[in-house]
């Protein structure tokens, strides 16, 4: 019993303490970099993608609306891994991947509809904010 006040009594320490570290550790919003997808000769649009801690680059990606994109998606974190999520029915979107930390995957989309529509990691540790909330986000345009 004495054992389960203590480590009771630790973990309060380290809840009451997790606001004070979050908000030594708030990232700067990253500035906007616009990138606009290569048209390969096989008519499809491709463009690479860094992840990062709480942050994606570019993360403004600009693509045709009715053509196939191919995204490939690099980690660049050496243990925390993320995920790329792009969802909106109405441009005709449903991508979600996840990716470890330090490796490369890719997804491939066609969107159907013009729009911009924004693309997140929503991973996150207990009790911290998800990487979203910490600015792990970005724009597709479609045109």
């Amino acid at each position: 019993m004495k054992y389960i006040r203590m480590i009771m009594m630790m973990a309060l320490c380290v809840a009451l303490a997790a606001p004070v570290l979050l908000l030594a550790d708030e990232p700067s919003p990253a500035p906007a970099v616009s990138v606009t997808a290569e048209m390969g000769a096989d008519g499809v649009q491709r463009a690479t993608i860094t992840m990062d801690s709480y942050s994606y680059a570019p993360n403004h990606l600009i693509v045709q609306a009715g053509k196939p994109v191919e995204l490939t998606l690099t980690s660049v974190t050496t243990l925390v891994p993320h995920n790329f999520i792009l969802k909106d029915p109405a441009v005709g979107l449903n991508v979600e991947k996840d990716v470890s930390a330090g490796k490369t995957d890719k997804v491939t989309f066609t969107p159907t509809q013009a729009g911009t529509v924004t693309f997140y990691c929503d991973r996150r540790l207990w009790p911290m904010p998800s990487h979203r909330d910490k600015g792990m986000e970005g724009k597709l345009e479609v045109r």
